[in-house]
């Protein structure tokens, strides 16, 4: 058996060697980070992967496990689509490595994942802590900034302006020629927008405009100033500018629905081909799902094409027919809000129907539902012809602003026939009854234009309806086969 004093000198060789062994581990794991990060640039994925995992398991106290945790993440989000599987290697970081400069890009990609899968106000919870540990543990991270803009989405999101706002400007003031600050500024345009400041969005969106002309930002804010000004300043009489695309007359089979999709593009359907198409530089392309006797049809943000029928329900493009609301005996209109949820509309019920992407239905007594457009407030624009009303309703299905049919109008309608909303809250609708033409009210619920048929000098059965990037108003003319285009 070894003496005291054997004992003590071996623990004394090991403590004199613990320096040099530390330093010999971070080496190790600094190398081996260095050789993943190599096989990472030029796509040697599963050598990387193994790398990095050996990395982990051989230094895992090491700032390098820190870094290596964080990129496995951003593979499993950007390479393998796998959000899943990235959630545990952030929580890692989040648990062992919070002391490192690394765990700023892990809460805030933690955030972003949990705040993309929420479906209803009390999801956002836990991913607006994690964009406020990013600002109050680390206030001088370049992550901040993208925080600040994730915290005002968010509270987009709930209908809190002022707080949206006040993010925004925050991100913008830490370094305002800053991409984020680019789409703070957007953003932030819009908030004040919804908070009733068109003249305070119209200066943010001009700075914008001016500063960064040739971003992406910049030029987004362009067609935004140029058509609120239009339709909420200028207000200019409708006029017909006649067949459009010009000179495109009879060309057109039954045009009954029309979408515009997110970039802009306008989608149509066509009853006697039972297709949807997309209109891209003049010409036609098929599009979405086949579906026979569509009655609503909505482009989702991800750019697919969706069609509501009384026969095979809601049939969505990339995916096997379903019909997720059964019970509708007419459907007449179909939106998606800001949560995902698909609002449908049913012309004979009592009531519209909510359906999440998970879980059951839930209802909005309003009978009558004739159509349906969203709102960037997040809920939907609501035509109800039994009770002759139109209304803007919030992501929970509560009448913010309600208008009477006909009212600022020079006589009734009776009847809403296709009802259409862009990007900034302006809702147009086709409407019939003693006041038979086209209507455009801004997102207070104050009618900005309208025009009857007779005064545009228009005679057809119009049936869709779609707002365009110049403040213009498609219409769909079944009887004449073709596009007609207001101005």
């Amino acid at each position: 058996m070894p003496s005291s004093a054997s004992r003590m000198r071996r623990t004394l060789l090991a403590l004199a060697a613990a320096p040099a062994l530390l330093a010999q581990d971070a080496g190790l794991a600094e190398r081996l980070f260095l050789s993943g990060e190599r096989a990472y640039a030029i796509r040697a994925y599963p050598e990387a992967i193994d790398t990095w995992n050996q990395l982990i398991q051989q230094a895992p106290k090491s700032p390098f496990a820190a870094q290596a945790l964080l990129n496995l993440a951003k593979y499993q989000l950007e390479v393998a689509g796998q959000p899943d599987a990235a959630l545990p290697l952030l929580e890692r970081i989040k648990a062992e490595h919070l002391r490192t400069p690394w765990a700023a890009e892990a809460l805030l990609l933690r955030g972003r994942i949990l705040a993309s899968r929420c479906r209803g106000p009390q999801d956002l919870k836990e991913a607006q802590a994690e964009f406020n540990r990013v600002v109050d543990l680390f206030p001088d991270h370049p992550c901040v900034k993208q925080a600040r803009l994730e915290l005002g989405d968010s509270c987009q999101r709930l209908g809190q302006w002022g707080r949206a706002l006040g993010n925004y400007l925050d991100a913008v003031r830490q370094d305002p020629a800053d991409p984020v600050a680019l789409r703070a500024q957007l953003a932030a345009a819009e908030a004040l927008d919804r908070m009733g400041d068109t003249s305070g969005c119209l200066r943010m969106l001009q700075f914008l405009r001016d500063r960064s002309p040739q971003s992406a930002e910049g030029q987004e804010a362009e067609w935004r100033i140029r058509v609120r000004v239009k339709q909420r300043l200028q207000k200019p009489p409708l006029r017909s500018l006649g067949p459009w695309p010009e000179g495109r007359q009879k060309w057109l089979k039954s045009p009954t629905l029309l979408a515009t999709g997110p970039g802009g593009e306008l989608y149509l359907y066509q009853d006697d081909l039972d297709q949807a198409f997309v209109l891209k530089d003049g010409q036609l392309a098929p599009a979405g799902p086949a579906a026979r006797g569509a009655k609503a049809m909505l482009a989702t943000p991800a750019g697919r094409l969706w069609l509501v029928t009384s026969k095979q329900g809601v049939v969505k493009e990339g995916t096997p027919p379903g019909a997720p609301a059964p019970t509708l005996q007419a459907p007449s209109g179909a939106a998606l809000d800001g949560w995902g949820n698909l609002w449908l509309s049913d012309a004979k019920g009592p009531a519209i129907q909510v359906v999440p992407p998970e879980g059951p239905a839930r209802t909005i007594p309003l009978p009558g539902t004739v159509a349906l457009a969203p709102l960037p407030t997040g809920g939907v624009a609501a035509a109800s012809d039994a009770n002759r009303t139109l209304q803007f309703l919030d992501a929970q299905g509560q009448a913010r602003v309600t208008v009477p049919y006909g009212k600022d109008l020079p006589a009734p309608f009776k009847y809403v026939v296709a009802l259409a909303s862009d990007p900034l809250g302006h809702v147009a609708a086709v409407v019939d009854g003693e006041f038979e033409g086209v209507a455009l009210w801004g997102p207070d619920g104050a009618l900005l234009r309208s025009a009857s048929f007779k005064s545009l000098g228009l005679a057809g059965k119009f049936r869709g309806i779609a707002l365009d990037r110049q403040g213009g108003l498609i219409l769909a003319d079944r009887s004449n086969d073709q596009l007609i285009r207001v101005d």
